[in-house]
């Protein structure tokens, strides 16, 4: 129960901080070098990274551990909307998107969780964030009834923040090793 009660805040944590890092600091840096943009999706959007780890590491506990920060966040963007039924419908691919996708990659006999016999396959997981990337942005904008154009706004954001928050953690990493 504690492990999860840990899982849970800290996945929750991370989606929360990086929806604060693409929100605050991003948009308005890509709001300034692209003011023509006519979406209002960020084209980093790094809690798609968070996503993807969190199922990978997670399982279908990632829905759980997800669910409070991608729901504070709507409610942080949203205000009362939050309730609306294309929220609540986002809120729900939101979280259950990717763990299903790696069930059902684990299921035709492709298992990409983490095992202490191999090592990760690092494409593998990017190759199944690009794959829920698709699904989630049709789904997301579809709940919302967007235009196109936010669908390949949202696709290259999720894409983009996955590429560059496994980047980023490569390097943590590697810096903590080098430390050790």
């Amino acid at each position: 129960m504690r492990r999860w009660a840990s899982d849970t805040f800290f996945a929750s944590l991370a989606y929360v901080v990086a929806s604060y890092l693409t929100f605050e600091v991003l948009m308005p840096l890509q709001n300034m070098f692209f003011p023509e943009y006519p979406s209002r999706a960020s084209l980093l959007f790094l809690p798609h990274g968070v996503r993807v780890l969190a199922a990978w590491l997670l399982g279908w506990r990632a829905i759980f551990a997800l669910l409070p920060g991608v729901f504070a966040v709507f409610a942080v963007l949203g205000g009362a909307d939050v309730f609306l039924p294309s929220r609540l419908l986002a809120m729900a691919i939101a979280v259950t998107t990717v763990p299903a996708v790696f069930y059902i990659l684990k299921w035709i006999g492709w298992d990409l969780f983490p095992s202490p016999d191999r090592k990760p396959c690092w494409l593998c997981v990017m190759g199944v964030g690009v794959i829920t990337s698709f699904l989630v942005s049709a789904l997301t904008n579809w709940a919302f009834g967007s235009a196109r154009v936010e669908y390949i706004a949202f696709l290259i954001g999720d894409i983009s923040g996955l590429f560059f928050l496994m980047l980023g953690l490569y390097f943590a990493f590697r810096f903590m090793d080098r430390r050790a």
